[in-house]
């Protein structure tokens, strides 16, 4: 049993290590074919948030996440594990989850290492324990995972430390973690980043006008709490925005919270053409939300760049301020050593694009196609339009 990577011999996790060298997931992963991936999407579109709940085929996703893994897919391999953890579709199994896990581990799949510290942290398979939790995250972050990235430079990112909280003060590398694994894409990264640099203090690499950047990008990544906090901040004034009231801003903001609240895998790569940030002025709208939905997001094709559906227990609600007012917190939530990270259905990651790259599949491409055509060239009038709300 030893043998085996859940029991791998691990270097303790160091909060006051020197330094972070950012590595991208990307360049670790193994490549899979196109026809895998093709099985990887039908199986996302089967779960898609697109779906009321009694409407997604679970179990057809396992096993079309069976088959995509079986020919090399890790994405795949990850959603299965994720389903085994629930019981969606499969009969619930964490020991299978596991083997699927360290499956990926001896591939060197970075969000493997990040999963493995997970289910130790939360007992699922293994014998819970924290210690070797944070040394796989540790390890995991090293290696490029942006999840893994995300989570401990939020833990990092405190001005002192506090470990029976689970916080430690070593904000240098915080914020590199942060950084990089916002270079990737991470809207959880974007959030926390945004958070820690809010401020005036240049000693603390705060930097008001910058963290307002990182929201918005955070906000094209489907993070619904950078869409929040801007929502909130644009309607009062604060430093951050500049102590200006901009309510129609805040509205659109608002607007697409409550979007991503219903569809995490929302994306929107198009979000500068209905929602700039100021000065520019905001293009003319008919205030439905749904209009301001598809001139924002992009849906994909095939070829889809990976992202993890992730829901981390981390709630960021306590600190010297709140977090839902968009204001900076100084120290990292209150939050004890067995605090649960906990994901939707495991790890399951996203079918749209963050940018330009690519995209799921979709039952109808034709269909989807053409409107996607239509909707583009509607959106590109419609926001060459002057603002009726200013």
């Amino acid at each position: 049993m030893n043998h085996l990577p859940r029991n791998m011999t691990l270097k303790a996790f160091d909060p006051h290590r020197a330094d972070f060298a950012c590595k991208h997931e990307a360049d670790a992963n193994p490549p899979f074919t196109a026809e895998a991936d093709a099985l990887f999407q039908q199986g996302m579109a089967a779960t898609s948030y697109d779906l009321v709940f009694e409407r997604r085929d679970y179990a057809k996703a396992a096993e079309l996440w069976k088959q995509a893994a079986g020919m090399g897919h890790w994405k795949a391999a990850l959603n299965l594990a994720g389903l085994h953890e629930s019981g969606l579709g499969v009969p619930q199994d964490s020991e299978q989850a596991v083997l699927l896990i360290e499956g990926l581990m001896k591939q060197g799949v970075p969000a493997a290492f990040d999963k493995m510290g997970t289910y130790h942290q939360r007992g699922i398979g293994v014998t819970s324990d924290t210690s070797r939790a944070y040394a796989f995250w540790q390890l995991a972050a090293d290696m490029g995972s942006s999840a893994a990235q995300a989570h401990l430079g939020y833990k990092l990112q405190g001005t002192y430390d506090n470990p029976d909280q689970g916080f430690w003060g070593n904000r240098e590398v915080a914020l590199k973690m942060l950084e990089c694994s916002f270079a990737q894409g991470n809207g959880d990264a974007a959030y926390t980043l945004a958070l820690t640099i809010t401020g005036e203090d240049a000693s603390l690499g705060e930097d008001n006008a910058r963290a307002l950047r990182v929201y918005h990008e955070g906000v094209k990544l489907g993070c619904k709490d950078c869409a929040r906090d801007l929502s909130v901040e644009f309607d009062r004034p604060v430093p951050l925005t500049g102590n200006m009231i901009d309510t129609a801003r805040s509205d659109r903001y608002r607007l697409l919270r409550e979007a991503l609240e219903l569809n995490p895998d929302l994306r929107f790569p198009n979000l500068d053409k209905v929602l700039p940030l100021p000065p520019a002025a905001l293009p003319i709208w008919d205030r439905k939300r749904q209009t301001l939905i598809d001139a924002a997001r992009v849906r994909s094709a095939l070829t889809s760049r990976a992202g993890s559906r992730v829901s981390r227990s981390d709630p960021r609600a306590s600190g010297s301020t709140s977090p839902a007012a968009g204001r900076k917190i100084s120290i990292p939530p209150m939050l004890g050593s067995t605090e649960a990270r906990t994901r939707w259905h495991g790890s399951l990651f996203q079918s749209q694009v963050l940018s330009s790259e690519g995209s799921s599949a979709s039952p109808s491409v034709g269909v989807t196609a053409l409107a996607l055509a239509i909707q583009l060239a509607l959106s590109s009038v419609y926001c060459l339009l002057p603002s009726a709300e200013e």
